[in-house]
């Protein structure tokens, strides 16, 4: 693959897409993302997935350019992205964005569809596809009113104004802001967290948190309930819980 990159080390995999000047979001990076998606999703032991950009930007938006080409129905550029981007909501382990430069147009749906996202203090994120007379077309109008509301959502798109990565953690777009050389490590420090998890608690979790979109609070809570018994069942849950009353860090063999 020209487009991306991805190495896996332990329990977690690193993606990173290196498209220079901008890693705008063509066809061809939606088509190598999608077989690492085939590719990692082999790999059952993964407990994290971290995304980046390499060069100035994580992903300064889509290929302007191929939207010339722009074609109906199933052969839509919007829908071939979303199909991706919930592949990767979807995931068996939880996928990190590591955004620095800007995450902007598609680059903000890619990361949007992301369980979390952690960006430099400098980092601008937004949605300028008014700008340009059209509309987001990779998840932007659904994900992003999740996390920072419907008004400010309205604002973003609305006014096409990118916010900072410090703006972004307050209206809870992003989960913590850094400075650039310190992206990488603190990233790489929360993934190395949850690799230290069990992974059907960690795979639970990724299932049970879209219920709040997806479901009703008691339709939630019972789903909660299973699940838990579920996974208090498990090896790990016994090593858990025994390792907690002897004081001891638990050894979990994702069992």
């Amino acid at each position: 693959m020209d487009t991306l990159t991805y190495e896996i080390k332990g329990q977690v995999a690193e993606i990173t897409i290196e498209s220079p000047p901008a890693n705008a979001l063509s066809s061809t990076i939606l088509a190598d993302l999608n077989e690492i998606l085939n590719e990692l999703d082999a790999e059952k032991s993964l407990k994290a997935v971290i995304l980046k950009g390499e060069g100035k930007f994580f992903s300064a938006g889509a290929d302007i350019k191929e939207f010339t080409e722009f074609q109906g129905g199933k052969e839509n550029m919007s829908f071939k992205g979303q199909a991706v981007f919930d592949r990767i909501e979807q995931f068996h382990a939880p996928f990190i964005a590591a955004i620095h430069g800007a995450a902007l147009g598609g680059g903000l749906e890619l990361a949007l569809s992301c369980h979390m996202r952690f960006v430099t203090k400098k980092a601008k994120l937004g949605l300028p596809e008014l700008g340009l007379g059209i509309i987001p077309g990779f998840g932007g109008t659904q994900r992003l009113p999740r996390y920072v509301g419907d008004a400010k959502a309205y604002e973003m798109i609305l006014t096409a104004e990118p916010v900072s990565g410090e703006e972004a953690v307050k209206i809870g777009l992003a989960n913590g802001a850094v400075e650039e050389e310190e992206l990488l490590d603190h990233v790489r420090k929360v993934a190395a967290s949850i690799a230290a998890k069990s992974k059907p608690s960690v795979e639970h979790v990724l299932r049970l948190v879209p219920n709040v979109y997806e479901s009703t609070l008691n339709a939630g809570l019972k789903d909660e309930a299973e699940r838990f018994e579920e996974v208090f069942r498990t090896d790990d849950a016994a090593e858990g819980v025994q390792a907690f009353i002897e004081k001891r860090k638990p050894e979990f063999r994702d069992k």
